[in-house]
């Protein structure tokens, strides 16, 4: 259960679309938020963190009791946008056992905050190397966003994937890394919640 999009509702509110900027742009949970999050905790369900305001990321992690799951963003010290997930953030991730899903967005991903079909592979590889380096290769992921962003060309659509892990691999990725990165910790923190 994604949470919030970009803009306020009856559980939170969620981050505007803007660069620079930092995920601090509002207010937390609602009554109806945090009684959400504990019923989907009671059922199993995972709650997405994505879009959602630093205060309101900050609740789901004090009520919550399944790991931390932000399905598609990038770290915020490699773009500055709204959207993208603190270090304070991924450290938190981390302590719940969670994981972050690199999104493969331009605009959420280059430094610059600009949309440009060019942008490297080496772009998106960072984002996945600065949160393994920060958090552990086990709280990492692709997050793509394939239906709602703008891919660089080498990732316009989801058949073109294997290149990202093809050059992760050229980066010096081993095999369980991206046996992990491309599947594995989605499964390990799918399993870990539905068994709530």
């Amino acid at each position: 259960v994604g949470i919030v999009w970009s803009r306020p509702n009856a559980f939170s509110h969620g981050v505007p679309f803007r660069f620079p900027g930092t995920p601090d742009t509002g207010p937390g949970l609602t009554a109806a938020g945090r009684e959400l999050v504990q019923a989907c905790n009671a059922l199993g369900v995972v709650v997405d963190l994505a879009h959602l305001t630093d205060a309101g990321f900050r609740d789901v992690a004090r009520l919550s009791s399944a790991p931390l799951v932000v399905s598609h963003a990038g770290a915020h010290a490699l773009c500055a946008v709204p959207r993208s997930v603190t270090d304070r953030q991924l450290d938190a991730i981390r302590d719940s056992g969670g994981v972050v899903g690199v999104v493969f967005d331009t605009a959420m991903t280059r430094a610059d905050g600009e949309l440009d079909a060019d942008t490297p592979l080496d772009v998106i590889a960072g984002h996945l190397e600065h949160i393994a380096d920060r958090s552990g290769i086990e709280h990492v992921a692709l997050g793509s966003d394939f239906d709602g962003c703008h891919p660089p060309d080498a990732l316009a659509d989801a058949s073109r994937t294997p290149t990202l892990l093809e050059h992760l691999a050229a980066r010096g990725w081993s095999r369980d890394e991206l046996r992990a990165v491309a599947h594995g910790n989605w499964l390990r923190v799918l399993r870990a919640t539905w068994a709530k």
